[in-house]
C-alpha cells in the first residue's frame, strides 16, 4: 500500500467548485494587487484570530521578516528565539542584520524551553536603563518563540518573561494557526497572544494556499498601519516612501482561494487530531511506545477544542533513519523536520555555537520523523503505517 505524507487532492475536488468561482471572480475584476478579496480574507482571518488586524503578506518568511523591519530591528540588537524550527525563524533575524540568540526545547513538546530562556537571561544579560543587554553588548529586542507541529509554546511563561524584560512578543504561528492555548487570562488563538503573530499558509499547512502566502496578525492600530505600509516597500502616498519596506503583498488570488478554505479549517484540524488519536491508540495497541517517542497533549485536560491541531505528527527513535529506509521500500512517505538544529547550520557558524551547546534540539535532529497525516487519511493507511512500524522494530 503507499501512503503519502500529505495528499491535498481530496480537499481540493471538495472545494474545487468554489474555489474556481472565487478565481474567475479575480480573473474577471482584473484587480490582481490589494483588491477586495484580500480585504474580505483579511477581515475573516482576523476574526477568526481573535485579533483586531490582520495584514496579508507573501509568505510565512515575509511575514516575520516584515515584522522584523516594521520594528527597526537591526545591526546592534539581537532576538532570541528557538534552536529548532524552520530556517525562517532564524534567518529572517539575520536577514535584517540583527543577531540571532538559540534557546533550547523541551524534549516532548519541541517548542522553545522556559526554564534554558531563563538560565540564558540569568548568566549572559544584565539590565541597562531598563533594557536587557548581553554579554556581547548587544540589545535584546524582541523573543520569537515558535509553535512547532500545531501545538502552542507554554505563552504565559513566554509573555511573563517578555513583561519582565521588556521584549517584543512575536510569534512564529506558521504551522499553528487555530491552535488554542489555555492564556492566564482566557483561552486564546495562536498569533494573537503576543504583539505579533505570523502565519505561514504554504500549500502544506492546516490552512494552505496555492503557492506561497502569509498573514501577521496584531493588537495596535499604529504597527497594523506601519505593517500595510511595510508590504508595499515602506510607501504610504504613492511613490513616496517612509522607511524600507519590501514587496510583501499577498496576491489577491491567494486571498480568494484561502477565504474559501479559512471556515472548514476547524474541521479539518478536528479530523487531524482524530488522525492523531488512532495513531497514538494503535501504537499503544501494537506495544510500540517503549520502542518510539509519541506526541504529547499537555493542554488536552484544558476543555479547549484545538488543543493541538496536528499539522505535523511526529515520532521519535534512535533508529530513526534506518526506520524511515524501512518505510520507503514498504511505500510509505515521512519527513524529517528538521535534520539540522538552527545553530548546526552552515550560515549560522558565524555565530560561534557549538556541537552539545543545545542538546535536546540536536537529539530532537537526529531522532525525530513525521508520519503520513492529513484530514482524509483513512485507517487502514494508518494501520497499516503502524503494522510496518511494528515489523521494523520486531
Amino acid at each position: 500500500m503507499r501512503v503519502p505524507l500529505l495528499d491535498l487532492t481530496e480537499q481540493y475536488g471538495a472545494l474545487s467548485k468554489e474555489i474556481r468561482a472565487a478565481t474567475d471572480e479575480v480573473f474577471a475584476s482584473q484587480r490582481f494587487i490589494l483588491g477586495p478579496k484580500l480585504t474580505e480574507f483579511e477581515k475573516a482571518a482576523a476574526e477568526y484570530c481573535g485579533a483586531p488586524h490582520a495584514i496579508g503578506v507573501s509568505s510565512g518568511t515575509d511575514a516575520l521578516l516584515a515584522v522584523f523591519m516594521a520594528l527597526e530591528i537591526g545591526l546592534g540588537d539581537a532576538v532570541i528565539t528557538t534552536a529548532y524550527s524552520f530556517f525562517a525563524t532564524g534567518g529572517c533575524i539575520a536577514r535584517v542584520g540583527a543577531t540571532a540568540v538559540f534557546i533550547d526545547i523541551e524534549p516532548d513538546t519541541y517548542n522553545i524551553s522556559g526554564s534554558a530562556l531563563r538560565r540564558y537571561i540569568e548568566k549572559h544579560c544584565h539590565v541597562v536603563d531598563g533594557k536587557l543587554v548581553n554579554e556581547n553588548r548587544q540589545l535584546i529586542r524582541a523573543l520569537v518563540p515558535a509553535h512547532l507541529f500545531g501545538l502552542c509554546c507554554d505563552m504565559n511563561e513566554m509573555a511573563a518573561i517578555a513583561r519582565e524584560h521588556n521584549l517584543v512578543l512575536i510569534e512564529d504561528a506558521a504551522q499553528a494557526i487555530g491552535a488554542e492555548y489555555p492564556l492566564e487570562k482566557g483561552p486564546a488563538k495562536a498569533g494573537s497572544m503576543g504583539d505579533a503573530g505570523c502565519f505561514s499558509f504554504y500549500p502544506s499547512k492546516n490552512l494552505g494556499a496555492a503557492g506561497d502566502a502569509g498573514l501577521i496578525v496584531c493588537h495596535h492600530d499604529e504597527f497594523a498601519d506601519r505593517l500595510r505600509i511595510c508590504r508595499q516597500h515602506g510607501m504610504e502616498a504613492r511613490y513616496e516612501h517612509q522607511f524600507i519596506g519590501g514587496n510583501f503583498r499577498m496576491d489577491e488570488l491567494q486571498a480568494a482561494i484561502l477565504k474559501v478554505k479559512l471556515p472548514h479549517l476547524d474541521r479539518w484540524s478536528e479530523a487531524r487530531r482524530e488522525a492523531a488519536k488512532f495513531y497514538t491508540t494503535e501504537f499503544d495497541r501494537a506495544g510500540l511506545r517503549e520502542k518510539i517517542g509519541l506526541p504529547i497533549e499537555p493542554y488536552a485536560k484544558s476543555g479547549l477544542k484545538n488543543h493541538h491541531i496536528y499539522h505535523q505528527y511526529v515520532i521519535r527513535s534512535a533508529r530513526r533513519d534506518d526506520l524511515r529506509e524501512h518505510l520507503k521500500k514498504r511505500e510509505i512517505e515521512t519527513a524529517i523536520y528538521y535534520p539540522l538544529a538552527l545553530h548546526e547550520q552552515p550560515c549560522f557558524e558565524y555565530l560561534g555555537y557549538k556541537a552539545g551547546d543545545f542538546p535536546e534540539a540536536e537529539r530532537a535532529a537526529r531522532e525525530t520523523l513525521a508520519m503520513p497525516i492529513y484530514p482524509e487519511i483513512s485507517r487502514d493507511a494508518q494501520r497499516y503505517v503502524v503494522n510496518c512500524i511494528a515489523e521494523f522494530f520486531s
